[in-house]
């Protein structure tokens, strides 16, 4: 039997404090991806060295993009653990890159361990710390984001990046989801993290037909009260469903991207920065067609 969750949660937090500014989400927004990683699967090896690093977050911010998320460790399915030096020497060279030439770039970090998210706060000013295990494979991230009072993006996955794609299986994914981020949101509140972000990690631990279900009932996921992330960009829930590879999925992901925008997804995660701004520009107009 569905839950009704109508009466469960009331109205939103739709700003967040991102390194000294405020980021309304009443208007969507877009986060670019920068994979400073050898293994990703769409992008990885591109970005290695501080020259690419910057031509690329230059396009990205010159395209519109909101944030930057910057991520140092791959989690593609099966996806290999590299250690926290391997980690924190990635990142030091691209962020003190970016940090130098655009000092008032939002920047974020993807990362689910506390001694990186506090290094990067404290030597980068990273204003956004993006979690793909929502503070529950490191006991230190909660209190680290807590202390340092730096907004945090909660992510759902079911396994680990190693095993997420063995056959998942859920009995009602979204009823599932929604008592998920009720129990972290509650968790990351004790500990005095004010500004969240949730995102329902499409593929990660989530099967073609997961994916799509969550998608059509991403709404309910706004009832929570919080921002809404969803990162579609390029996933095999779209070239699987097209039958096509990542590289050739950028048009996929923009009408995925537009049916997210639809159902309340409020930041797009995405490779493409350009098509994903068009996208939000255009839902904006469709809706405000509505008024």
């Amino acid at each position: 039997m569905r839950m009704n969750y109508k009466d469960t949660f009331f109205s939103q937090k739709l700003t967040i404090a991102c390194h000294g500014r405020l980021i309304d989400f009443s208007i969507p927004r877009v986060m670019g991806i920068l994979n400073i990683t050898p293994d990703s699967f769409y992008d990885g090896g591109r970005y290695m060295n501080e020259a690419a690093v910057l031509v690329r977050v230059t396009a990205m911010l010159a395209q519109g993009a909101d944030m930057v998320d910057v991520g140092a460790c791959s989690s593609r399915p099966g996806a290999t653990e590299i250690s926290t030096d391997e980690e924190k020497s990635r990142l030091k060279t691209a962020l003190g890159a970016i940090r130098r030439d655009f000092p008032d770039a939002c920047i974020s970090v993807d990362t689910y361990r506390a001694v990186i998210a506090e290094y990067v706060i404290k030597e980068y000013g990273a204003g956004l710390i993006n979690d793909i295990s929502a503070g529950r494979w490191d006991d230190q991230m909660l209190p680290v984001i807590g202390e340092l009072k730096v907004p945090m993006v909660m992510m759902h996955i079911q396994g680990t990046p190693g095993t997420m794609q063995k056959n998942p299986l859920y009995s009602d994914i979204v009823r599932e989801l929604m008592i998920f981020f009720a129990e972290r949101t509650a968790a990351a509140k004790r500990h005095g993290i004010a500004d969240l972000i949730i995102d329902p990690g499409f593929g990660f631990g989530k099967s073609v037909r997961h994916n799509f279900q969550l998608l059509r009932e991403l709404r309910l996921l706004t009832q929570l009260g919080l921002p809404v992330m969803v990162g579609l960009s390029r996933k095999s829930m779209i070239y699987k469903s097209i039958h096509e590879t990542p590289e050739n999925a950028l048009n996929g992901t923009t009408v995925l991207n537009t049916l997210a925008l639809a159902n309340g997804a409020r930041i797009l995660r995405v490779h493409d920065v350009k098509e994903a701004c068009e996208a939000v520009k255009l839902y904006r107009n469709y809706s405000a067609s509505d008024d």
